[in-house]
């Protein structure tokens, strides 16, 4: 027995070295239908979720076999769709040549189930990696890749990062095929492009470039194609992995990509003439190009009053100089312009601060660091205790230091201050480059005064004139500046008045309102 299966073993091997095709590094299939299932099951290092099933069909009880990976399939689907139409199809067929076999068995699978013919078994390796099952009938040279993936996912639910309250409640989730039919759902365009790749030398995660062909400049999806097929990495993690690679500068703190689970900010940032990555297994899908402006957006603003929308992003800026600006205009008042402050509060701050050991420079730092454990701990923390974590902590912390001496009551408000203004940012992302941009700025105003602050803020306006997003100035529409453009910044005028899209972003269509008679 060990004779004849070692004999056996050795013909295996021989004839795959054969069938191999020279220096292409494709194996075609096997005629013989138990070689195709040994070379996948030796492929995949005979794993114990792998399933292998053979059944015959017709008069002459002719062997198939069918291929998948337990937990990935639907295995009602493989019986109901696949194996059971075969049966009842072929019970009083008679086989007259193999061709003709293969024809009838492709008719029956494509009225039920979407299928694609292969003839390579890395085709297969990959068919079955993916969800999906393959199908071999004995004495054919080919095999049949069946769609019947069927893994569990989440449901549809609201984003917890983008939270409105007017418009839409879904978001996106895991499911790359849900994403997509999401996108379909709102722009039911038929130029809507889904370019699909798979990316990752070993995950070969499927990742989909979104986009309508008549409106995105052309250079713009050249660019992002290029620049995703230059992915050359074992695994794509997520949507975060492709952003890093394809971004413009990964030196500058600030997000040249946007991220978001909600299918309505995608849907207008498609219409405005951007692209759109989704990657399988990541509900975060990117937009690209942006602008510093598209950070302040938020997709609640189309949903209310024009003027309430204004009202809101103005807010954001303002907030976003608090957040950024205020701690360190605080040390730069306290420890060198003491004359800028008026006498009555500079008498009250003064009195606040009897005893207390520390400049404020430290007195801000302590604080600050702080504030940003409590953050990091209340979203580590389990949901329930997280936020409860976050205020009881901050409030008993800055109490405690307050008593004790260590820092002055106004320091906490400063601090306090600048914290809610760090979370009135749509964008999680860019409100994180504030958060580490401050810490630079504090040591500036520590160093140097306001001249301290003067210089950062000029030499942050540098790096953003100097930023790009795939060739779109991140400075724009206000450097360089498009007049049209500003109705939709800052401001948010009136829906009625924003005939064109964004001259930015060199739209191919400009209007997206049309009027009578135009």
């Amino acid at each position: 027995m060990l004779f004849k299966y070692l004999l056996s073993r050795k013909s295996w091997e021989h004839s795959r070295q054969q069938a191999a095709a020279p220096g292409s590094g494709m194996t075609p299939i096997f005629s013989q239908m138990s070689d195709n299932s040994a070379w996948i099951k030796d492929a995949l290092g005979a794993p114990t979720d792998l399933v292998i099933r053979t059944f015959t069909i017709g008069q002459a009880a002719h062997p198939c076999t069918v291929v998948c990976i337990d937990g990935l399939v639907d295995k009602v689907t493989i019986y109901e769709e696949l194996i059971k139409p075969l049966l009842v199809y072929f019970s009083d067929y008679g086989i007259t040549s193999m061709d003709e076999f293969a024809k009838q068995v492709a008719s029956v699978i494509v009225a039920n189930l979407d299928t694609e013919a292969s003839r390579t078994l890395e085709d297969a390796v990959n068919t079955v990696l993916a969800g999906n099952c393959v199908l071999f009938i004995d004495g054919l040279a080919q095999m049949f890749s069946i769609d019947s993936q069927g893994w569990k996912s989440r449901g549809i639910e609201e984003p917890q990062t983008e939270s409105v309250i007017r418009g839409p409640h879904e978001g996106f989730i895991e499911d790359l095929r849900s994403n997509t039919a999401l996108l379909r759902r709102r722009l039911r365009d038929p130029r809507l492009r889904l370019r699909t790749y798979k990316l990752g030398l070993r995950s070969k995660r499927q990742v989909v470039l979104a986009y309508i062909e008549d409106i995105i400049q052309p250079e713009i999806v050249q660019e992002a194609d290029r620049r995703l097929n230059s992915i050359s990495i074992d695994d794509i993690a997520g949507s975060a992995t492709v952003e890093h690679w394809i971004a413009d500068s990964f030196l500058s703190p600030f997000p040249l990509i946007s991220n978001t689970e909600r299918p309505d900010k995608v849907s207008g940032a498609l219409l405005q003439g951007r692209a759109a990555i989704l990657v399988d297994g990541d509900p975060f899908v990117l937009i690209l190009p942006i602008s510093f402006v598209s950070n302040i957006h938020s997709p609640e603003d189309f949903y209310q009053n024009w003027l309430i929308s204004t009202l809101t992003r103005v807010l954001r800026v303002f907030s976003g100089f608090i957040a950024t600006f205020l701690p360190a205009l605080y040390i730069a008042l306290l420890e060198y312009h003491h004359g800028m402050i008026p006498s009555k509060l500079a008498f009250s701050i003064a009195g606040s601060r009897e005893g207390v050991p520390f400049p404020a420079v430290v007195e801000a730092f302590m604080m600050e660091t702080t504030l940003e454990l409590l953050r990091e701990a209340g979203v580590r923390l389990p949901k329930a205790i997280g936020q409860t974590i976050g205020i009881v902590g901050g409030l008993v912390i800055g109490e405690a230091a307050v008593t004790a001496g260590i820092v002055s009551p106004v320091m906490v408000i400063v601090v306090a201050v600048t914290a809610i203004a760090s979370f009135s940012f749509p964008s999680y992302s860019f409100a994180i480059s504030l958060r580490m941009i401050r810490f630079a700025i504090m040591i500036a105003a520590a160093a140097f005064g306001l001249y301290g602050i003067i210089l950062a803020f000029i030499m942050i306006s540098i790096h953003f004139v100097n930023l790009r997003s795939f060739g779109i100035p991140y400075s724009a529409p206000a450097a360089p500046f498009f007049a049209k453009d500003m109705k939709d910044t800052v401001v948010r005028a009136p829906l009625t008045f924003m005939e064109e899209r964004p001259e930015t972003m060199k739209p191919l269509d400009t209007k997206r309102l049309k009027k009578e008679g135009r």
